[in-house]
């Protein structure tokens, strides 16, 4: 598989219709907002979590459920990590208790291997320098924050559940077995995120032109895979990349973001659906070398 060669920058356009897009662990679980400015974010984290989860289910083996080679996931739910580095070291015949040159070597065929493996090492890197030492490799696919593109404002919803969890508890209500809650909504909410990636990064970790289709593959989809009751209904809207004939690009990325925009139609009132946006791309006068492909 041949290795990117171009450096590629990216916008990806995605809303929430009545639902938390992304928790805040830190304030209840409530949806994360800038609390100067009102505008919703979505951690990086949570975006690549979606692209992870959709690589397991694209990649399956279907007769054996298994990851098929090359396309395993580092970090998913429930994984140990120094039992992931020691499949490295099992593979390869290396032995954690080498020392001086002979463990300098280790680390880099232990390195190379993991690479090799996980889709999300040689996509977004991994720290693998742990008790089991396999390197660290730094990702050529790096994300920021993702910011709603107008304030939100979060609702909070009173729920019931019809069942309690104990028979003292029903005891206590007298056969009610009522039991509040609450959850946190966006009404709605159109956000952008933006993305690098650097031909020179995947050189080392082997990110190859077929990866990089899967990942526009991944943002357009990730959604349709991730559905649940508190996250309402997301969709990924525009993913637009600005492709570089040269590996060190031939425009900075904040210029050619700033060509992407999205504004309210009607100011008057609040939105509550994407064709309440009026979104365009302006590809006139593009820097020399600069080309835009819109993959959604």
């Amino acid at each position: 598989m041949s290795v990117i060669t171009h450096r590629y920058d990216f916008a990806l356009l995605f809303d929430v219709t009545n639902g938390n897009p992304n928790g805040d662990p830190d304030a209840g679980n409530a949806p994360r907002i800038d609390p100067e400015t009102g505008h919703g974010l979505v951690s990086d984290v949570c975006l690549k979590r979606k692209i992870r989860n959709f690589i397991c289910l694209a990649k399956r083996d279907p007769r054996t459920g298994q990851p098929q080679a090359g396309y395993d996931i580092y970090v998913k739910e429930k994984a140990v990590l120094n039992q992931q580095h020691q499949r490295a070291y099992d593979a390869l015949g290396l032995k954690a208790d080498a020392k001086g040159k002979e463990k300098a070597g280790q680390v880099s065929s232990a390195r190379a291997w993991m690479c090799q493996t996980f889709f999300d090492i040689r996509m977004f890197g991994a720290v693998m320098s742990t008790e089991i030492n396999c390197g660290q490799v730094r990702g050529p696919v790096q994300f920021a924050f993702a910011r709603s593109v107008d304030p939100v404002i979060a609702l909070e919803q009173a729920v019931t559940r019809m069942a309690v969890t104990t028979e003292r508890e029903a005891e206590s209500q007298q056969g009610d077995n009522r039991t509040m809650g609450r959850k946190e909504i966006v009404p709605y909410g159109l956000y952008v995120a933006h993305g690098f990636i650097s031909p020179h990064l995947a050189a080392d970790t082997g990110f190859s032109e077929e990866d990089l289709e899967l990942l526009w593959q991944a943002m357009t989809m990730m959604f349709e895979h991730d559905r649940s009751a508190a996250r309402g209904e997301m969709a990924a809207r525009k993913l637009i990349v600005f492709e570089h004939e040269s590996p060190l690009g031939n425009a900075p990325a904040h210029s050619l973001f700033a060509r992407v925009t999205a504004v309210r139609k009607d100011e008057s009132k609040p939105p509550r659906a994407f064709s309440d946006y009026a979104v365009a791309v302006n590809s006139k006068d593009l820097p020399m070398g600069v080309k835009i492909i819109e993959k959604l």
